[in-house]
């Protein structure tokens, strides 16, 4: 305890370490989370500047891509990463602040293709997957022993490969289905639904050298926009086809 207490104080007295200012680190995914005219924007970073208010933080919330906000939320003091799914895995990597919202993962192919997927096995057998590589989706369907995975870059490499033709199904949430279509030029009317295979908990995962007070805090303040109805309220608005939590 010592030794931590020490190590506190050394970061505070750190040139640009301000003890108890956050980063507040999301990614660029629409509805969620987006730059509109420079600033970040969406119902995730709504959630998380009220969160800000309510509990008086010093917090500024940022966009980098996801591999580095990962990496700075594991390994740099007073870092919150969202939004992130909670994982038996991820567990004891972060302090973790939510669930602040829940999406629906399926398969999805064009409507003319003619595909019928009603199954893990029957999207295992239905051609080529593709999914970014750095999704939890990818990482669950590796695990569960797809071998038609086909990892890409980014979303829209993704949609871009399901519209030529080059794959046969992709995988991804309602919460951001017609964002990720429109980067590739698809809509959701081009597209067929197939099988609901994951539900997924996002949440505000915190790095674990932040100050377990400074969590708690935030996880009671969650809870009262819960209570008050002003969490829904902003699901409503961003986000009407989200399941209701």
């Amino acid at each position: 305890m010592r030794a931590r207490s020490i190590a506190w104080l050394m970061l505070a007295l750190l040139p640009g370490v301000a003890a108890g200012e956050l980063r507040l680190l999301t990614e660029q995914a629409p509805p969620t989370s987006f730059l509109r005219d420079g600033e970040p924007d969406g119902y995730a970073v709504e959630v998380v500047r009220e969160l800000v208010r309510r509990t008086d933080s010093e917090a500024d919330v940022e966009l980098v891509p996801w591999t580095r906000g990962y990496y700075l939320a594991r390994h740099e003091p007073n870092v919150a990463l969202f939004m992130v799914v909670r994982t038996p895995e991820r567990e004891p990597m972060f302090r973790w602040v939510g669930p602040i919202l829940r999406g629906t993962t399926r398969f999805y192919s064009l409507k003319d293709s003619g595909l019928r997927v009603d199954s893990l096995d029957a999207a295992a057998r239905a051609g080529t997957l593709a999914l970014p590589k750095q999704w939890y989706t990818y990482e669950t369907l590796e695990r569960l022993g797809f071998t038609n995975l086909h990892g890409v870059p980014s979303p829209k490499h993704m949609v871009d490969m399901l519209k030529h033709g080059r794959v046969k199904l992709i995988a991804t949430e309602d919460l951001t289905l017609r964002e990720e279509l429109a980067l590739g030029g698809l809509r959701v009317d081009d597209v067929q639904g197939h099988f609901a295979f994951m539900q997924s908990d996002y949440y505000i995962a915190f790095s674990p050298l932040t100050p377990p007070e400074q969590v708690d805090a935030w996880q009671r303040q969650l809870e009262a926009m819960r209570a008050d109805g002003s969490l829904q309220r902003l699901r409503q608005r961003w986000l009407p086809q989200a399941e209701r939590r």
